[in-house]
């Protein structure tokens, strides 16, 4: 049986250096990062958007809904499609994760 005291979000500092790069582009370099994990899911790093170059990232018109959250809007670089997400205004519970910016890990992970 699961152990549900446990929450199903829980937000972490996350003290080592965060750099994304795609396609030799720098897109963040932050030591600024939160580190969400939520059950079922990898951790995600949620980056201040005063580290992430937002002049190279276009929004696109994807949308997502979490219940946990709220709702995720997404961003384009070039011609790579929604490889980063954020909660414009997520749930009041998360409101630390607001307007951070996460990018996916790889080539091949999505939604």
């Amino acid at each position: 049986m699961a152990d549900t005291s446990e929450p199903r979000i829980t937000l972490h500092p996350h003290e080592r250096r965060v750099r994304v790069v795609i396609d030799g582009t720098l897109l963040a370099d932050t030591t600024r990062a939160i580190e969400l994990r939520e059950t079922g899911y990898p951790p995600r790093l949620y980056l201040p958007r005063e580290d992430v170059r937002m002049d190279r990232l276009t929004p696109t018109e994807t949308s997502t809904h979490c219940p946990f959250k709220g709702e995720a809007s997404y961003f384009a670089f070039g011609e790579h499609e929604d490889v980063a997400w954020s909660y414009e205004s997520p749930l009041e519970s998360l409101k630390e994760i607001e307007g951070r910016v996460v990018f996916y890990p790889g080539p091949g992970e999505k939604r």
